[in-house]
C-alpha cells in the first residue's frame, strides 16, 4: 500500500545501497525484492535451527518506528532478546490465556506488534485486530467479540470518555485496560462512565531498557 510513497526515491535509495522489500500483490518496479512471490514458493518444512537461530540474543532481530515524541520518527533497533522478553508483556500486566485481547493499534509501532500481538502469543490469548480504531463501535465491538482486555494510548480512552453517552455502556466484559500516556482526569471519567475496568499504565521506549508499570492504580 505504501509502495507507491517510496517509488520516486528508488533511484536514491539503490545509490546508497538500500534493499526495498514490498509485501502484497505485485507487479513491482526493478530492483524491488517481491516478498509474497517467495512466500508463495517456499517450503513449509522448517529449516534447521542453526539457520535461523540468532548466534548472539542481543544481535539485531529487527527494526522499528519509535513513536517520535523526542523528535521524528526514527528506526530503533530491537534485539531478539528484548523481542522475546515481550512475550511476557500481558503475563506481567495480569492477563491470561482465556482473555480476548482489543488491539487497534499501528503495528510498526513497538505498542502494537511487540507488545500486543507477540505478547498476545505469550499467554495464548485471543487477539481481536481492528484495523482502525473507532471510538462510536468500540463498546458494540467488545460486546460481539466478548472483549476482555483493551491495548490503549491515553488518547483512544479520551476518543471514548468524549462520546456521547448511549445506553449499555457498561454492559460489556471488558476488565482490564492496559497502555500508556492517560491522563488522569480521563482515567478517572473512564471509570466513573464504563464501571471498575482495572488500568494499568505502563511506560517504556523503543530504543530504551527500562519499563515502569504502575500495578496499584
Amino acid at each position: 500500500d505504501l509502495l507507491g510513497a517510496v517509488e520516486p526515491l528508488l533511484p536514491s535509495l539503490r545509490e546508497d545501497g538500500v534493499a526495498v522489500w514490498v509485501l502484497g500483490a505485485g507487479p513491482v518496479p526493478p530492483g524491488v525484492l517481491a516478498l509474497q512471490e517467495l512466500l508463495d514458493a517456499a517450503s513449509e518444512e522448517l529449516e534447521p535451527e542453526d539457520v535461523w537461530e540468532p548466534g548472539d540474543m542481543n544481535d539485531t532481530c529487527l527494526y522499528i518506528f519509535t513513536s517520535g515524541t523526542t523528535g521524528l520518527p526514527k528506526a530503533a533497533r530491537v534485539s531478539h532478546l528484548k523481542a522475546v522478553m515481550c512475550l511476557s508483556f500481558y503475563e506481567l500486566v495480569g492477563a491470561s490465556s482465556r482473555d480476548v485481547v482489543y488491539l487497534a493499534l499501528p503495528l510498526y509501532h513497538m505498542a502494537g506488534s511487540l507488545l500486543g500481538i507477540v505478547g498476545c502469543l505469550g499467554i495464548g490469548a485471543t487477539c481481536v485486530l481492528k484495523e482502525k480504531f473507532s471510538a462510536s463501535q468500540f463498546w458494540d465491538d467488545c460486546r460481539a467479540e466478548g472483549v476482555t482486555v483493551f491495548q490503549y494510548i491515553g488518547e483512544l480512552c479520551r476518543y471514548l470518555v468524549n462520546q456521547p453517552q448511549r445506553p449499555g455502556e457498561r454492559q460489556h466484559g471488558l476488565r482490564l485496560a492496559v497502555g500508556s500516556g492517560l491522563r488522569p482526569d480521563v482515567w478517572r471519567s473512564f471509570q466513573q462512565r464504563f464501571g471498575p475496568v482495572r488500568i494499568v499504565e505502563t511506560y517504556g521506549m523503543s530504543e530504551g531498557n527500562v519499563t515502569l508499570f504502575n500495578y496499584i492504580g
